[in-house]
C-alpha cells in the first residue's frame, strides 16, 4: 500500500449549484434551466467566476444608514450606508485550497466615494442548513425556495460564531429579515433584488440590478 493512502484527501470546495441542489431536493428542478446552469459552474482553482452588473437602485433608510456606519468596522460592505443609483458592481465567486466554503467578493464602485469591498462565504452546516458568514463570525441561515422559476433566498436566524460555538442572536440585535430574488432574463443576464426588512423599522436596505457573466478577463 502506498504512503499516499494514509494521507487525507484534499478538501475541495463545492459549487453553489451542488450545494443548492442538495438542500433543495426536487425543487431544484423547478428552477429556470439557465439559473441551474449558472449555479452549476464550479470555479476552477485560480480561475474564479466573474460577474459584472449595474445596480439601478442602492438604498439605505435613515436607520439603515446609522446601522451601516455602526457595523462597518466589523462587517464592512455587508450593510452599505448610502443611497445611489446606477452603481457598477463586480462579483467574484471562488474557492480556497482545502476549504469547503464558497466565497463571494463584491466590489461596489460608488459615485464620489471609494469602492466598497464585501466578502462573504457560504457553508452547509451539520443539519443540512445553508449558512452565510458576513464577517467577524457573524452570519445567517438561509432558506432556499422556488417561486415561478426564480430562485429565492430568505434569512432564517442570525448568529455569531465564536470559540467554535454558534450563538443565535435575538431579533432585536439584527438588521431584519433578508430577502434575495434571482430572476433569469437570458442565458447571460439575470436580475438580482435584495431587501432587508426590520419588523419595527420596515425596509432598511435594498439593492436592485442586472448582471452578466464575464467570459474573459
Amino acid at each position: 500500500m502506498s504512503n499516499n493512502s494514509h494521507q487525507s484527501s484534499p478538501i475541495v470546495a463545492r459549487g453553489e449549484g451542488e450545494l443548492f441542489r442538495e438542500v433543495m431536493g426536487q425543487d431544484w428542478l423547478r428552477l429556470h434551466p439557465d439559473i441551474r446552469r449558472r449555479f452549476e459552474k464550479n470555479p476552477a482553482p485560480g480561475k474564479p467566476l466573474r460577474y459584472r452588473g449595474l445596480l439601478s437602485d442602492l438604498m439605505a433608510s435613515h436607520i439603515g444608514r446609522c446601522l451601516g456606519y455602526l457595523t462597518r468596522p466589523l462587517i464592512q460592505g455587508a450593510l452599505i450606508p448610502y443611497s445611489q443609483q446606477d452603481v457598477p458592481v463586480d462579483i467574484k465567486v471562488y474557492g480556497l485550497p482545502n476549504d469547503p466554503a464558497i466565497y463571494k467578493q463584491r466590489i461596489y464602485h460608488l459615485h464620489g466615494r471609494a469602492p466598497v469591498r464585501f466578502v462573504s462565504h457560504m457553508l452547509e452546516d451539520e443539519n443540512g442548513q445553508v449558512l452565510e458568514f458576513v464577517g467577524a463570525g457573524l452570519g445567517m441561515s438561509l432558506n432556499l425556495f422556488v417561486d415561478g422559476d426564480s430562485l429565492h433566498f430568505q434569512s432564517g436566524y442570525y448568529f455569531w460564531q465564536v470559540f467554535g460555538r454558534r450563538l443565535r442572536l435575538p431579533h432585536w440585535m439584527t438588521p431584519g429579515k433578508t430577502f434575495l430574488w434571482h430572476h433569469n432574463e437570458t442565458p447571460e443576464r439575470f436580475n438580482i433584488r435584495i431587501e432587508i426588512r426590520h419588523p419595527l423599522f420596515g425596509l432598511m436596505f435594498r439593492q436592485t440590478g442586472v448582471f452578466e457573466e464575464i467570459k474573459h478577463v
